[in-house]
């Protein structure tokens, strides 16, 4: 990560979603084709796993509509994101994350899991994402 004085501690990837964020905020696109052309944009594996998650998504939580948020592909319930799907390379992270936001209805006792890394994307996988999501938008 690169920090400057003039990005006071804010790695240039940051300070990009960022950027991504304020023009999703004043941009009046079509969700759909803003995740398309996020995805469009990530390498590999990345572009492989975020096209099947959208289509695990669609099929799971059909309620849920696609947008992008800081830059990445999201899934909303009205304007309030619930599911994201960061690339490893959005970050230089060493994996990819399917994450969840407040909004999502997976509460199980006094903690639980609400971002799980991605290495591969496996019908396995799959399945667990679907059941998940379905939890999380009932």
């Amino acid at each position: 990560m690169a920090y400057t004085k003039k990005n006071k501690g804010l790695s240039n990837e940051e300070i990009a979603a960022m950027s991504d964020y304020l023009k999703e905020k004043n941009a009046k696109v079509n969700g759909e084709e803003a995740v398309l052309a996020a995805i469009a944009k990530m390498e590999e594996p990345g572009r492989s796993m975020a096209n099947r998650i959208h289509v695990v998504v669609k099929a799971s939580a059909p309620g849920l509509s696609p947008r992008t948020w800081y830059g990445m592909p999201a899934y909303a319930k009205g304007d309030k994101v619930v599911c994201f799907f960061q690339d490893a390379g959005k970050f230089k992270a060493r994996y990819s994350t399917f994450g969840f936001t407040d909004k999502a209805h997976l509460d199980e006792g006094k903690m639980w899991p609400a971002s799980f890394a991605l290495t591969e994307l496996t019908p396995a996988e799959e399945a667990k994402i679907a059941a998940l999501l379905k939890k999380a938008v009932s």
